[in-house]
């Protein structure tokens, strides 16, 4: 995406089924403060989320993540996004242990059969 004078830059992370993505989306500047993010997301206009500073985490693998420099998501497969300023990694043995519960009840909660 071209930088615009008319746009800011959200670092996220996107959830997906299959991946944990980290980067950048640009929102309008011309938003409210507190909807950037949720109108970017909630344009029924918008099939694709576009995303710069890419790295592409799979979920249930030890492999590197993949980087680009752009990369559009569809919409369809987007399950969370959150600005990175919310979420707190702090590198030591109690947070990996968290994240490592989170995986794990992740995981469980996919298995589980839809109602």
């Amino acid at each position: 995406m071209a930088k615009n004078s008319d746009t800011i830059p959200i670092e996220v992370i996107i959830l997906t089924a299959d991946h944990d993505i980290k980067g950048t989306v640009h929102v309008s500047k011309y938003t409210d403060t507190n909807r950037e993010l949720t109108d970017l997301l909630n344009d029924k206009e918008r099939r694709f989320l576009a995303v710069t500073n890419v790295e592409i985490y799979p979920k249930n693998s030890n492999q590197p993540p993949k980087r680009y420099d752009f990369l559009e998501i569809h919409m369809d497969y987007v399950l969370m996004v959150h600005p990175t300023s919310q979420a707190l990694f702090r590198e030591n043995s109690k947070s990996q242990e968290d994240i490592l519960r989170f995986r794990e009840l992740r995981a469980k909660l996919s298995q589980t059969k839809p109602f």
